[in-house]
């Protein structure tokens, strides 16, 4: 593995261990990728293949259906995003801010997730914690599991503080000016996330982990739940944000475009710290204990956060077209052709816009107060967030780091061709995995259910094209993303010594920050907003709720 490239070539305000650190946490993404993808292939063949002639059963992560589900969960929903967007994040404001995070902070942050993610993978593995990621009582798992999650979770508030003491250097130095915009949307995706954050902390500490240390004999699976979802929609937009950061100030750069508007630029980001938290309830419509009153609320604030999604559809799509037209592409749609198509960091994040919006359209139905319940807990759920998650963030990610890599270590991508080729076969097999996941759910198939023990579900001929769809098209993915790992693995290994390659920064704008209201610049309003939207949406419910405490916890092998 080559050292990374010196500080100097990538700025003067990085040291060499500045880079390291923030290589490491690249390098520790794609090794969770690499492992959570192949938890993941079981999970798909196990629509297809009976789990006792199954060699996917023999896996160390496949000893039982949920431990193998367990793993693909939290390797790829906590490890991967949170170490990527730790690394990405603080070089963007680094370079934004123009300033060297703080050693304590970035070093604090590798430190915990590298260790959180030992911890917690050790516990997965001796089948100790097969919770699932999302961590509802009564699934009980052991205290070193949930210390090590906790931990993970806590990497990111040391990013966080590394990102603040950058802007507030920053302020000291420039009073009275606008914040630069890269460093401007790091912030809110990282002050959003810590107030967000503080639910599932507060979940762990407060009730889970003295649960499983044996110091309460009961716990409230309930309130867990509440607290859970108080961080587990917002960390959708913490997942997704760092694509958005690519999708504004990176892409208009890599296809010759200007930027559409700071201002908007600046709305979209501010609008997903205010309305991203207060829509937790949206995931408990069926959830006894919780008002309607309340889940109203919370319908409401989930359609209203699509709002800056909207938003963003038009100013990514203005930005692609003028970087289109300028390539030459004439006519209605002529600009699209125009386009760097044989970028693989543009492909894949060109291919990830497209399936945000079938994501985001299939996820207008699940924040539905009404038409939720015709899908509530079926397959259509991870159908609909592997056109997000699976899709939007994570295929982002991928050709952010075709750039990204050889950017911190100075080797060139070993094949442009196969880059693209990945993001095309990404593509193409999570349309034919969340259409068989989708078609399956109207037809009523559970979700999160062990397919392949259940004759019952094999045999049911309305859920059969289903399975087969999931079964090819999660095959695909998965070939996909260790052609993913592979090309990674390559570049460190075999890739070129080259010039630096520079990290893409929008610098032409439509509308450009000296339009920008003062007003979009100013975080103690938008936070205080945030906290009075939190107050109205979670105010009610934590101060009349009565606790309904069990016993016992369960596993479910």
């Amino acid at each position: 593995m080559p050292e990374s490239v010196s500080a100097a070539l990538l700025a003067p305000y990085l040291t060499k261990n500045d880079v390291r650190v923030l290589t490491w946490q690249i390098y520790l993404a794609v090794a969770a990728f690499a492992v959570g993808i192949l938890a993941g292939l079981a999970q798909a063949l196990d629509r297809v293949m009976p789990a006792a002639s199954s060699l996917w059963t023999r896996f160390p992560l496949q000893e039982n259906y949920y431990q193998g589900l367990t793993a693909h969960g939290v390797l790829l929903a906590f490890v991967f995003t949170f170490a990527f967007s730790n690394g990405m994040m603080t070089l963007v404001a680094a370079h934004s801010f123009k300033r060297r995070p703080n050693t304590i902070a970035i070093t604090g942050s590798l430190t915990l997730i590298v260790v959180g993610s030992l911890l917690a993978a050790w516990q997965i593995v001796a089948n100790q914690a097969s919770v699932l990621f999302t961590m509802y009582p009564p699934l009980q798992a052991t205290p070193i599991y949930y210390i090590g999650v906790t931990l993970v979770v806590v990497s990111t508030w040391f990013t966080a503080l590394a990102v603040v003491l950058m802007y507030r250097g920053w302020r000291v130095e420039h009073p009275d000016e606008i914040s630069p915009l890269q460093g401007f949307t790091v912030m809110a995706t990282y002050v959003m996330w810590f107030i967000a954050s503080l639910g599932v902390a507060a979940e762990v500490l407060l009730l889970l982990l003295p649960w499983s240390l044996g110091l309460v004999d009961k716990t409230d699976p309930q309130l867990a739940r509440a607290l859970f979802w108080f961080s587990g929609h917002p960390v959708v937009y913490f997942w997704l944000l760092p694509a958005y950061v690519s999708w504004y100030t990176m892409i208009p750069k890599q296809v010759g475009g200007k930027l559409f508007s700071d201002s908007l630029t600046r709305l979209v980001f501010l609008l997903f710290l205010v309305l991203s938290i207060p829509t937790g309830f949206h995931h408990q419509y069926t959830d006894p204990g919780i008002s309607e009153a309340l889940k109203t609320v919370h319908f409401v604030m989930t359609m209203g956060v699509f709002f800056p999604s909207l938003i963003t559809a038009f100013s990514v799509m203005a930005s692609l077209e003028s970087g289109g037209r300028r390539a030459g592409g004439t006519g209605l749609l002529g600009w699209i052709w125009a386009l760097p198509w044989g970028d693989p960091s543009v492909v894949a994040q060109l291919l990830a816009m497209l399936g945000f919006v079938l994501g985001g359209i299939s996820g207008l139905i699940n924040a539905s107060y009404t038409v939720n319940l015709v899908v509530h807990n079926t397959s259509w759920v991870p159908g609909h967030f592997h056109l997000t998650v699976g899709t939007a963030v994570a295929l982002s990610f991928m050709g952010i780091a075709y750039w990204l890599v050889p950017h911190l270590t100075g080797r060139e991508l070993v094949s442009r061709r196969l880059g693209v080729l990945q993001g095309w076969l990404w593509f193409i097999g999570v349309l034919i995995f969340a259409r068989g996941q989708i078609s399956a759910g109207i037809e009523s198939l559970p979700r999160r259910l062990n397919v392949s023990k259940l004759n019952y579900v094999l045999d049911n001929p309305a859920w059969h094209s289903g399975h087969v769809m999931t079964a090819v098209g999660g095959t695909i993915m998965f070939i996909s993303g260790a052609l993913f790992v592979a090309l990674i693995a390559w570049t460190l290994w075999r890739g070129k010594e080259s010039t630096i390659v520079k990290m893409p920064v929008v610098d032409e704008y439509v509308s450009g920050p000296e339009e920008t209201p003062p007003l979009l610049d100013r975080w103690g309003v938008w936070i205080a907003i945030a906290i009075v939207l939190i107050l109205i949406a979670y105010g009610p419910f934590f101060l009349t709720y009565a606790p309904n405490f069990v016993s016992g916890g369960q596993t479910p092998w």
